[in-house]
Order: C-alpha cells, then structure tokens, then sequence
C-alpha cells in the first residue's frame, strides 16, 4: 500500500491534490503505521515528536514535488472560517482555506472528520475544506464555495468539483440525537443519512459523505467523486475514534508553479 491517495476526478492537469495515509514515514508508538513501522504523522499538537513531524512534513514535500512551494497550515477549531491561503498568517484559525495562486497549498489534517478538495474545470481557483460533523452543520463547505467564487470573478474559471478524502464511513459513525436535530435542522432531507441503532434509543450511525453532498448540491456543486473509504475499519488511517491517541492524515491541493 502507498503512503498517498490521488484523487480520480476531472481536475486539470496543472493542479495537483493528494491525501496522505498514514504510511511511509518516521513516527513511532501510537503514530506509527499500525504495522511496526514508522507513520506518516503530519499534526503537530497530538503529542508526537517535533522532529518526527517536521520529518514526515519533508517527506510530504517530496510526495508533492517542487509544485508544491508553500503548504499552509491552519489551526482547525471545527468551525466555518475560510482563509485566503496567500494572505492566512501562520497557524491562522480556520477550518478551510482556498487558493489561486500558483504554489500555495490548501491543507487539511484529519483523523476521522471529512476533508473536501476543490478545484474549478479550468484550475483557476482551488480549495479544501475540513469538514466535521460541527463543521459540516456550520456550514463551512457552503462557506468555502462561496469565498470561491468570489475569488473566480473575472478569472474565467469554470464549475467547482469536489472530491472526499478519507473519513469514518456510514457504519462507524456512532452519533446522538443532537447530531441528528443540527442537520434536519436545516434540511429534512437529511434525515436519510441518519439510521437508528436498534437497542440504542436516540442513538444514530450517520453518513457524513451523504451529508456533504447534501448541503454541496445544495449550492450548486454536482460533481462529486470519492468518498468510499472509512478511516476507523482501515488500519492505514489513522483514527481518533478508533484508537483514541491518534496521528494525523493531510489532504492537499495546489496550483502547480
């Protein structure tokens, strides 16, 4: 198995995007790679080594190639905040971030919560979203959308495409009623992505890929690929819910220099 998933969609060829597993790199003890051997462990505040994670930050710089000039980290507090990757301070606090600029990378960690990449047809603008159930229900893909569009003015870009990294999967998301109520909240229909656990009054498995799509469609985004990977049943991600102690993945988009 590789340390990186390619997203097959119908992005152009000169913007590049990838999500990291956790194979491949230097981490030890909980970040490692579930099999003995070092993780990809890309998240600086979950306790690992700071030198290990400055390593696997190289590795993943290498993974990108020299396209990738400047990767901007976000510090992600499960909210609805969009940054201007090319202007965001250091460690900025937002939960998604958007690009037309040549280099700059979009990045997203995630241990279990969805993240979304986007580019447009013509790959004038990108972005990339981390999307937790908080987030989700704050709307943080419609605001990411948005801000896209925005910047798109005038640039001739075309339709947005959208691409589902790894998440928890529909059969792993244990969740209460008042993760039902925020989204049915909104939408009725997302009742569909909620199935009741029998046995367990007011408790639900929910379909976090289901509920992405729903409010993307909701603002005009169709084209849709991924979201067919569980980060809690497959050992080569890494999971907050499944092992508690947990590394972090990163998914990526730029505009190639």
């Amino acid at each position: 198995m590789t340390s990186c998933i390619y997203p097959q969609w119908d992005a152009p060829p000169h913007v590049g995007a990838l999500a990291t597993t956790r194979l491949g790199g230097v981490s030890t003890g909980p970040f490692d790679d579930g099999a003995g051997g070092g993780g990809l462990n890309l998240g600086k505040h979950v306790n690992d080594s700071p030198q290990h994670v400055a390593q696997n930050r190289e590795l993943l710089a290498q993974l990108a190639g020299p396209s990738l000039v400047r990767p901007v980290w976000l510090s992600q507090v499960h909210g609805a905040a969009v940054a201007d990757a090319a202007t965001a301070a250091p460690n900025c606090e937002a939960d998604a971030a958007v690009a037309t600029e040549p280099g700059v990378g979009c990045a997203i960690l995630t241990a279990d919560c969805l993240p979304v990449l986007f580019c447009d047809t013509v790959g004038k603008v990108v972005g990339a979203a981390h999307a937790g159930w908080r987030g989700l229900a704050s709307g943080v893909l419609e605001n990411t959308v948005v801000r896209m569009h925005e910047l798109a003015v005038g640039m001739g870009a075309g339709e947005l495409l959208a691409w589902f990294g790894p998440a928890i999967g529909p059969q792993s998301f244990e969740v209460g009623e008042d993760v039902l109520q925020a989204f049915v909240a909104r939408h009725a229909a997302a009742e569909a992505a909620f199935q009741p656990i029998a046995g367990k009054p007011g408790k639900y498995l929910a379909d976090i890929y289901a509920l992405a799509r729903l409010r993307l469609r909701d603002v005009g985004v169709e084209r849709i690929s991924g979201g067919d990977c569980c980060t809690v049943r497959e050992r080569r991600f890494y999971s907050y819910r499944r092992d508690g102690s947990s590394g972090r993945m990163a998914s990526l988009i730029w505009i190639k220099s």
